[in-house]
């Protein structure tokens, strides 16, 4: 049975109409006097650390904490203000699936397993009031690599639950390969949803347990038990 669900938040749980990557955009231009480049960086599965420490190189930018530092204090400004001046949408049946996990007969605990720093995410889930519906997660604050942050996310549920999960007990959903990829890292069970950074048929290619168009098309109860 599953007891830990983690979501993925960008393209699996809500669209920001790219107010992320404008975000970014802004701070790298504002504080940073770096223009050009930024359409090269692929930022599906990716984590908001590893995206910034790219860019950096490749403006010969010193990746120093003070310069971290720096850029997400000034993204956290621009994003929650890109954010409410965006078309933004929550993903196809996501308020459905998250009420059946929640009104399962041993509803599993809800958390977060993103490339996001927590800030960012909680800012992006405030938006649509999504963030209150997660007891846990693990963010690019707490490791630079997904799949590092995907054992953080399985421990940090472990330790709300009181014991330590099996991988077959976590559930990771998430909508590029690389969400799949973590899941696997530990040991996780996967649905794949093509409501993001992949087709439907690209995320069947990396054997998820479940690949669906969008969670509209699967039941929270056939998934956990």
């Amino acid at each position: 049975m599953i007891r830990l669900v983690l979501f993925d938040i960008d393209g699996t749980l809500v669209h920001t109409g790219g107010a992320g990557v404008k975000a970014f955009a802004q701070v790298f231009a504002e504080e940073f006097g770096a223009r050009e480049g930024l359409e090269k960086l692929k930022f599906a599965g990716r984590t908001d650390v590893s995206i910034v420490r790219e860019f950096f190189h490749c403006h010969k930018i010193v990746d120093a904490p003070e310069n971290f530092a720096r850029f997400f204090e000034r993204y956290v400004f621009w994003l929650d203000y890109i954010l409410a001046h965006s078309h933004t949408e929550a993903c196809p049946g996501i308020w459905e699936f998250i009420a059946g996990l929640q009104t399962a007969s041993k509803p599993p605990l809800l958390g977060l397993l993103t490339g996001n720093i927590r800030l960012g995410a909680e800012i992006k889930l405030r938006h649509f009031d999504l963030w209150k519906k997660f007891e846990t997660g693990a963010f690019a604050d707490d490791r630079e690599d997904r799949d590092e942050i995907a054992a953080v996310a399985k421990q940090r549920g472990s330790r709300v639950l009181g014991r330590n999960l099996r991988g077959e007990e976590v559930l990771v959903i998430g909508d590029t390969p690389l969400d799949i990829r973590c899941g696997r890292a530990i040991g996780a069970k996967v649905l794949a949803v093509a409501t993001g950074g992949a087709t439907l048929e690209e995320l069947k290619q990396h054997a998820p347990d479940w690949a669906v168009k969008d969670l509209r098309a699967v039941k929270a109860a056939e998934i956990c038990l």
